[in-house]
């Protein structure tokens, strides 16, 4: 027997074999189950995404012996046939070779004829928008009040082009494009009933490469088991579709991170080297992006199953928020550039240099410099003072709150020192404490970064510790609060008590809104 295709092979031949498209699947089930079916139906979506095979399944739930169902039996005459494409009942017409009015005139008058094999005649316009306008207009009537044997099942890619005349006498279902996930567990699925090995890596590469189409993640995933000789594995696969490995693109984050121009132009040549996607690297770059991005913000939020999730913690600690969401800017930009410039090797090292050029002045092996944060004045209530055997060097003085603004430090790391509070201190380092409800900024990663930067400030080798408690009773956020908290009721008071406030008030029977007060400093 010869080989057939996986897309092929493992087509859907029933609703309940279908992937992904639920809304769309639902409705029709329940159409068919109710007997409340629509003369004309408009399946509009991407390539891959399922439009000739609901029309297919739709034309054996009409056709099926058994009678109209949403199941239908796959094994009598009818159903096999339209699985083989052979039969006489559903006319498949391809609107982008066949878009003229006569074609169109052909179809419409053969649609007159009651059914030769089956219940229904169902007539699939693959591509419709293709048609031209004068076999839009000759369509119309029948399309509006069809024969009660007759259904119209259109497809397309691009349902702008068709006429509203046109839109308004079909059932319209908008098909989605596929979650990675999903495909990558339907690849997992055939292969194992192809009793193919596999690795996960590679499915996921797969399953990202087909952008939403589960046809091109199959024809894919054909081409892949030839390309290793009957396995999928990792690097074959990334050699295969030019993919960028993740060890690749961090090394370039982490040459930006550190302002190491040299090693990034040695990176972007190893990549030409090797003769692989920059737009593929650009995309991977700023896919990493967006993962520290979200590290920043929610950390719990980075799956365990992240590549090299560790780095991008780390990376996360030592990144602004504001470089990074710069950084995903410009390479999202890059990649829409890549095909202006002067030759694809030219646009890779300009969105690199151009990472550089935008990141604040940092000295490489260093911590960026601060960025200046508007704070409203501490409060000047001393907090009391843990214990300590000895001052480290540095001078301080124990208070840990002054010291924590004075940090040379940013992002994340700068939260861990604001919402920390001091437990104890001597001179070998300090012991900190946080919340329980603020235990992602007790990362290893952003410790380091606090480590390096009391070192700098103090000039002298600081150890860092910092345990979970339930709560905290002083740092330098708590403080903040509080004082913002002292000067709305002062600016509050102050008001209520100016004469020409209570003056207004009595005379014109106004109303003081205490929302709308704001201190002035």
């Amino acid at each position: 027997m010869s080989y057939l295709a996986l897309a092929r092979k493992w087509r859907p031949r029933c609703f309940e074999e279908l992937v992904g498209q639920e809304h769309v699947v639902q409705a029709l089930a329940n159409a068919l189950t109710r007997g409340q079916l629509h003369h004309a139906y408009l399946l509009t979506g991407t390539r891959g995404v399922g439009k000739t095979t609901i029309a297919r399944i739709l034309a054996k739930s009409l056709n099926c012996e058994q009678g109209v169902t949403a199941r239908p039996c796959g094994t009598c005459q009818a159903c096999l046939e339209i699985d083989g494409g052979r039969f006489v009942d559903l006319l498949e017409l391809d609107a982008a070779s066949n878009t003229g009015i006569d074609n169109m005139r052909e179809i419409l008058d053969n649609a007159r004829y009651a059914p030769t094999a089956g219940r229904y005649k169902v007539y699939l316009i693959d591509e419709v928008h293709m048609l031209s306008k004068a076999a839009f207009n000759s369509m119309l009537k029948t399309l509006e009040e069809p024969p009660e044997h007759v259904k119209f099942v259109l497809a397309t890619t691009d349902p702008q082009r068709i006429p509203v005349t046109v839109l308004s006498r079909c059932l319209q279902f908008s098909l989605k494009q596929l979650p990675a996930p999903l495909i990558r567990e339907r690849l997992a699925f055939v292969l194992e009933a192809e009793g193919i090995a596999a690795q996960p890596g590679a499915l996921a590469l797969l399953a990202r490469a087909a952008q939403g189409s589960m046809r091109d993640a199959l024809s894919l995933l054909d081409q892949a088991i030839a390309y290793g000789g009957g396995k999928v594995e990792d690097t074959v696969t990334r050699a295969m579709l030019g993919a960028v490995d993740n060890e690749f693109v961090l090394r370039l984050l982490e040459a930006w991170a550190a302002g190491d121009a040299q090693t990034l132009l040695a990176e972007a040549n190893a990549l030409a080297e090797r003769n692989l996607s920059f737009d593929s690297a650009l995309q991977e770059m700023a896919s990493r992006l967006q993962e520290i991005a979200l590290a920043q913000v929610l950390p719990e939020a980075l799956g365990e199953l992240v590549p090299q999730r560790e780095q991008i913690l780390s990376l996360a600690g030592r990144l602004d928020a504001e470089e990074v969401q710069l950084a995903y800017q410009i390479l999202t930009h890059a990649r829409q550039e890549l095909q202006l410039a002067p030759d694809e090797f030219a646009g890779f090292t300009m969105a690199l240099l151009r990472l550089l050029a935008f990141r604040p002045e940092t000295a490489a092996g260093t911590e960026p410099r601060p960025k200046p944060v508007a704070r409203e004045p501490a409060v000047s209530a001393p907090s009391v003072s843990p214990k300590a055997s000895a001052p480290p060097s540095g001078g301080f003085d124990g208070d840990w709150t002054r010291l924590a603004r004075s940090l040379p430090v940013t992002g994340m790391a700068q939260q861990l020192a604001l919402n920390s509070e001091l437990k104890a201190w001597d001179e070998r380092g300090f012991s900190l404490r946080i919340a329980a409800e603020q235990r992602h900024l007790a990362d290893k990663a952003y410790q380091d970064k606090l480590g390096a930067a009391l070192q700098q400030a103090l000039g002298a080798r600081i150890a860092l510790s910092v345990e979970i408690a339930e709560e905290v009773a002083d740092s330098a956020a708590l403080r903040e609060r509080r004082e913002r908290a002292e000067q709305f009721a002062r600016a509050k008071q102050d008001f209520e008590t100016d004469p020409f406030v209570r003056e207004v008030v009595e005379r014109l029977g106004g109303q003081v809104r205490g929302e709308s007060i704001r201190p002035l400093s």
